[in-house]
């Protein structure tokens, strides 16, 4: 089932999500629905604030070489926690949540989490480049942060008036 998508300014996406406790087929059926409308919106990640479950949940799927995403290449990401980061990394983000934007965001170039998998197994995964820059992504999301809150004061400003104007284009239809 495709989910709506929570979008700037909307406040809820500033909630800090809470840790999953219960690992049931209601989770399941949740990152199932992410996984497609994820699909639905051709993005590569979605976290559970994003569709208004306010759970440290995220899923991942970055597009291979010939820019197609297979399933299994998904990462369900529960209860994930940054435990090593190394090296920087500038990298243009999208969000599905901020539509049509798209900004240079300084991230870490490496990144080892811990996590657990739908079943509540616990993980590690140790990763660089675009996956450790969608994780971090991700994971602001789950804290309440958009890649728009991470841009230099001139660059947040230059968000703000495009994002006005569209806003504005959108009434006059």
């Amino acid at each position: 089932m495709i989910l709506p998508i929570l979008s700037y300014p909307d406040p809820r996406l500033k909630q800090q999500s809470s840790e999953v406790e219960v690992f049931d087929e209601e989770l399941h059926a949740l990152l199932g629905n992410m996984y497609e409308t994820m699909l639905d919106r051709e993005g590569v990640g979605l976290a559970g604030i994003q569709v208004n479950v306010p759970k440290r949940i995220l899923i991942i799927n970055i597009p291979r070489e010939d820019k197609t995403q297979h399933k299994e290449d998904l990462l369900e990401i529960i209860n994930p926690v940054i435990t090593k980061k190394e090296g920087e990394i500038y990298f243009t983000e999208g969000c599905l949540s901020v539509p049509n934007f798209y900004e240079d965001v300084l991230r870490y170039d490496e990144v080892e989490i811990s996590y657990q998998d739908r079943f509540g197994s616990p993980k590690t995964l140790h990763t660089q480049g675009y996956l450790a820059v969608a994780i971090q992504h991700e994971m602001d999301h789950l804290n309440g942060v958009l890649f728009v809150d991470r841009l230099s004061l001139m660059k947040r400003k230059k968000f703000e008036k495009e994002f006005k104007r569209e806003q504005r284009s959108k009434g006059k239809r």
